[in-house]
């Protein structure tokens, strides 16, 4: 009897593992949907690497832009434009961080053609239950990260990211309903200035 219960349950994980590839979306469903995603705006709730928790908004203008607006009580602000990521606070008086964009796992999002299926792009490709996971990295500088993200299917949607730094942190951001196809000023995404005096 444990043998026949043994055997129903391999059987069930066969088919249940068969049903989770079926719903796998493919990578080149996934490119397309990335590469039509061309302005997008929405909440979101980041979760940092030290386990505080941050909401706001968020802005994409593909290729190459995207901005963070944080709610208070966080006062931060991040804009990646003209290949750079700027982090600016608007209660200091200094510069804003800049990092080449290149750089960032986040490039793999907002590049002009997004091609999953370029050689040692992708590293991971899974199906959770209810969402397909992708991570991928730069396959000429893999130190420098990585992202993975979660779509969900029907239409195809992008719902969450982890970046996983070259430093060894690693934030999450949930996105909330995204608004697409909208337009959205070039202004939106200029360098953000520090504090004038």
């Amino acid at each position: 009897m444990k043998m026949m219960t043994r055997i129903a349950a391999m059987a069930l994980a066969a088919l249940t593992a068969q049903a989770a590839w079926a719903d796998k979306l493919p990578l080149n469903s996934i490119s397309s949907y990335l590469n039509d995603l061309k302005t997008a705006q929405g909440s979101f709730t980041q979760i940092n690497d030290d386990g505080t928790i941050d909401t706001g908004t968020v802005y994409i203008k593909r290729p190459g832009k995207m901005r963070f607006e944080y709610n208070a009580p966080n006062t931060s602000l991040v804009v990646a434009s003209a290949n750079a990521v700027y982090i600016a606070d608007s209660k200091s008086n200094q510069p804003p961080e800049t990092y080449p964009l290149r750089r960032t796992p986040l490039s793999l999002i907002l590049a002009r053609n997004v091609n999953l299926g370029r050689a040692n792009m992708v590293v991971g490709h899974d199906f959770d239950g209810t969402a397909t996971i992708v991570t991928a990295q730069d396959p000429e500088n893999p130190e420098y990260g990585n992202i993975q993200m979660k779509f969900t299917d029907s239409p195809v949607q992008l719902r969450q990211w982890v970046v996983n730094d070259s430093g060894g942190g690693q934030t999450t951001v949930v996105l909330g309903e995204l608004s697409t196809g909208g337009s959205l000023s070039n202004r939106l995404f200029d360098a953000p200035r520090g504090r004038s005096n």
